[in-house]
């Protein structure tokens, strides 16, 4: 799946890898954070359609009532446990049985190219997308990743998953948080010298 999405706010638009398609989703609308960025809501089924239609490569059925309920508590469950993995906090254990009930039923089963017969539905349920992205969310709060969820170094407060080699990712976006740091650190080595000049 692919993962990553545009971003909106008083700096313009840039782009945020959060690292994990579970918090891809848990970004439309699960994670508060310092600014206005979150490109979309879920409020209504169609809302749900459209992130599916736009996130996944294959078909999934329009989304009903039951499936925004589903989805919604999901993603709100997938948003609790980043903040509190981002904080070094121990997470809750109602939002990680919400991940292990989604993940523990059928997702969304890969497929080879190139075949002459269609094995399976042709289009996906919602159910199983849902379960897709709780098993990405299994993957991102798992073990392997222990302490590679963090809060940007910034004032944004945007939750991502470090994928780096070195796990030394500091920003939401180089585009925006550390483009501002640099700004920031740049001025201050320039006040300093001014400074010493004057001296």
């Amino acid at each position: 799946m692919p993962v990553g999405q545009w971003f909106t706010d008083d700096s313009g638009r840039w782009w945020f890898d959060s690292g994990s398609f579970a918090l891809d989703f848990a970004y439309t609308g699960g994670i508060p954070v310092a600014v206005a960025v979150a490109p979309a809501r879920l409020n209504s089924p169609d809302d749900l359609t459209a992130w599916m239609r736009d996130r996944f490569p294959m078909p999934v059925a329009p989304a009903r009532s039951r499936d925004l309920f589903d989805a919604t508590s999901l993603r709100d469950a997938i948003a609790r446990l980043a903040l509190a993995a981002g904080r070094g906090e121990t997470p809750a254990t109602a939002d990680i049985d919400i991940v292990n009930l989604y993940a523990a039923t059928p997702d969304i089963p890969p497929t080879l190219d190139g075949g002459s017969r269609q094995a399976g539905r042709s289009v996906q349920t919602v159910g199983q997308a849902l379960s897709t992205i709780a098993r990405d969310a299994v993957d991102c709060f798992g073990e392997s990743n222990h302490g590679r969820v963090r809060i940007c170094a910034g004032d944004c407060g945007i939750v991502y998953l470090d994928t780096s080699r070195a796990a030394s990712r500091r920003w939401c976006s180089m585009q925006r948080c550390g483009n501002r740091a640099k700004v920031r650190a740049h001025r201050a080595r320039k006040s300093g010298k001014v400074a010493l000049s004057a001296a």
